[in-house]
Order: C-alpha cells, then sequence, then structure tokens
C-alpha cells in the first residue's frame, strides 16, 4: 500500500483530536512530522513523529509529501503559502482563510504548482449532514420552500482563545468558524445562492468577536435557507429544519464524534467507531404517493471523520475527486465576505 507522509502543523485540539488519530489509524498515511514550538506531548502517542519547533524548518524536511495547516485561521495564508511553495500538497483547516482575497491567491498558486489544496470540512461527513442529504435525495418533501440550518451552544463566558474572540483580529468570531460549516452545507446541498441578508454581532459585548450570526439565503426557485448560530442557547434546537411543499423533516445534531475523540475514542479504520444512537433523533412528516400523511421517527447512521482522509488518500492514489477543494471553498468565503458587508450596511447583498 502507497504510503503518504504527513506533517502536521501544530499539537493543539485540531491536531490532537480531528488529524492525528486518523493519520495514525489509516494504513497509507505515516504522520512523520509534527510541530510543537516548546513541548513535546505528540511523543506519548505518536514517537515516530519527528518534533520540530516551527513550520518553516518542518517544510524543509523532503520526506513529507503532504502538510496539514491546523494553525489559527490568521495564520492559514501564510503556511499554506509557504507549504505549497515547498511543494506540499496541503490541507487547511476550515475556516480556509481569513480574506477572499487570500483563498483566491492560494488556489492559483496550488494550481500554478500542480499540487492540490483541500479545506477540511469536516461536518460534510456528520451523522445528521448525512442523514439530511439522504432525505434530500428522497425527495419525500416535494419542491423544498424555506430551510433552516443552525449551529448553537451555550458558552456564555470567554474562552481566551484570541485568534477566535478578539474582535480586532480578522477572522475570528462565530461567522468564521461555525459560519463556515454552516455555509459550506448550505452550498452543499443548495449550490450558490442568488443574495443574502446578515444580522452579525456579539451577544457577549463588543470587547468580543461576533458570537451570533442569522444569514437569509435567497434562491431563484422561490427558496429561502437560513443559517443561525448563537452561543446562548442553553436549550437545544432542532439543527436541521426542511419544509417542502409535500413535508417537513427535522433533525437533532446527534453527531458525537468530537466528543468521543476528545474522551480517548480510536478512530478504527474500516469500522464503525461511534457509539450507536440510543433513540430517534429524527421526524419526518409527509405525504405519501397516496396523499395520505406519514410520520415517522427516523435515525441516522453513523457519521465517520476518516472518510475525509480516505478520500484524500483516494484522490492520491487513484485519482478520484478531492474533498472540498480549495476553488470550491472560495464561493464559501464569497459568501462570508457578503455577510460581513449585509452587516455593516443594513442591506440585501447580490451574489450574481
Amino acid at each position: 500500500m502507497q504510503l503518504v507522509k504527513v506533517g502536521l502543523c501544530a499539537f493543539g485540539m485540531s491536531g490532537k483530536i480531528f488529524h492525528a488519530p486518523f493519520l495514525k489509524e489509516h494504513p497509507g498515511f505515516f504522520m512523520s512530522a509534527v510541530v510543537e514550538r516548546s513541548r513535546e506531548e505528540s511523543k506519548e502517542k505518536y514517537p515516530e513523529a519527528v518534533i520540530y519547533r516551527s513550520v518553516e524548518e518542518m517544510l524543509k524536511d523532503t520526506d513529507i509529501e503532504l502538510v496539514v495547516v491546523n494553525t489559527p485561521v490568521q495564520t492559514h495564508y501564510e503556511y499554506t503559502k509557504m507549504a505549497l511553495h515547498a511543494g506540499k500538497n496541503v490541507i487547511v483547516e476550515k475556516p480556509f482563510t481569513v480574506t477572499l482575497s487570500e483563498a483566491e491567491d492560494l488556489v492559483k498558486l496550488a494550481d500554478e504548482k500542480g499540487l492540490f489544496l483541500s479545506v477540511y470540512q469536516n461536518r460534510r461527513f456528520d451523522r445528521d449532514y448525512l442523514q439530511v442529504q439522504k432525505i434530500i435525495q428522497d425527495k419525500k418533501l416535494g419542491n423544498l420552500k424555506e430551510i433552516e440550518i443552525r449551529f448553537d451552544r451555550f458558552r456564555t463566558e470567554a474562552s481566551g482563545k484570541q485568534h477566535k474572540e478578539n474582535p480586532e483580529q480578522m477572522g475570528s468570531g462565530s461567522l468564521h468558524d461555525l459560519g463556515s460549516h454552516l455555509i459550506d452545507q448550505a452550498t452543499q446541498f443548495f449550490g450558490y445562492p442568488q443574495k443574502l441578508f446578515a444580522d452579525i454581532f456579539s451577544m457577549k459585548g463588543e470587547q468580543f468577536a461576533n458570537d451570533y450570526f442569522e444569514i437569509l439565503l435567497y434562491y431563484s426557485n422561490d427558496l429561502r435557507v437560513r443559517l443561525k448560530s448563537s452561543v446562548f442557547s442553553k436549550e437545544a434546537h432542532y439543527a436541521y429544519i426542511f419544509h417542502g411543499d409535500r413535508g417537513s423533516f427535522l433533525q437533532e445534531r446527534t453527531d458525537d464524534q468530537e466528543n468521543e475523540l476528545v474522551a480517548g475514542a480510536i478512530p478504527e479504520y474500516g469500522k464503525e467507531w461511534t457509539k450507536p444512537l440510543q433513540e430517534a433523533d429524527g421526524i419526518l412528516n409527509f405525504m405519501n404517493d397516496n396523499s395520505e400523511t406519514e410520520r415517522v421517527l427516523t435515525s441516522s447512521e453513523a457519521g465517520n471523520y476518516m472518510n475525509y482522509y480516505q478520500q484524500i488518500y483516494e484522490y492520491i492514489v487513484f485519482g478520484y475527486a478531492l474533498p472540498s477543494p480549495g476553488h470550491e471553498i472560495i464561493q464559501n468565503m464569497k459568501i462570508i465576505e457578503a455577510a460581513e458587508k449585509s452587516a455593516k450596511e443594513g442591506k440585501i447583498i447580490n451574489l450574481v
């Protein structure tokens, strides 16, 4: 089996939870290097990985073919550009970059270098997202009319993470963080919208970056898609609410991969490694072919972030489709920038 040698740019939460465990368990990857500026925490679980003290130093390692840029978003542009100039293929964490122009520059550079650039949109591999995707494909709801996709939390206190909460830093705040997931899901489900209107601000106060947003996406076929996030949501809402002219579907956000990984779960290759659902997590209410109402409790099937890395491997070895390529995620960056403009100016922004 062809072995792809990978370098990890950081060993914080993202490295420990979302990348290193999958690189270790996937037989096609070898985590040969990791950047830890002062510590050596990776040695315990990944003793085979060489520890470098800077990204610049790691990029000189000629054995590394693929670099994972999982540092704060404010550094994504710099490190991804450095990695591409060093001849490395790149996976960059979401959000892709701070600005649209940075994203466009990186995609252009990757094309010029003949290298691939993929954005780690792991929520495409959540169980709840996959269930919604299945419901859409089944077309039991008829023509979709009104959609709401939410990602709420109850985090009313400061986290201390300046790159996420300091309003003076571009790219901080919920819009870039959770918004990059919701916008990606909307564009995956429905494509690029015609226009949008957005309300974005900080519920915790002006000394914090935005922690609330509501974005209304307008589509040409009389479809409206609302994306929403708040950190003052103690009681959970349905994460997905879909209404069509033949029925409705409500889906809870039940994917627990992140929590299980934090608790020490091992994502075994080729196996379902998450705990099974204990009860139904969705409601499907629709008119069947006989115009009779059916109301069904639904249960989503397990998601698996390993499938992202499997798709990366299949692209490298077999030339299959690259998951979430940079040029695709540019459209999400356009929506983020348009949403910021809409909130600032208080008006609808045309996208096409």
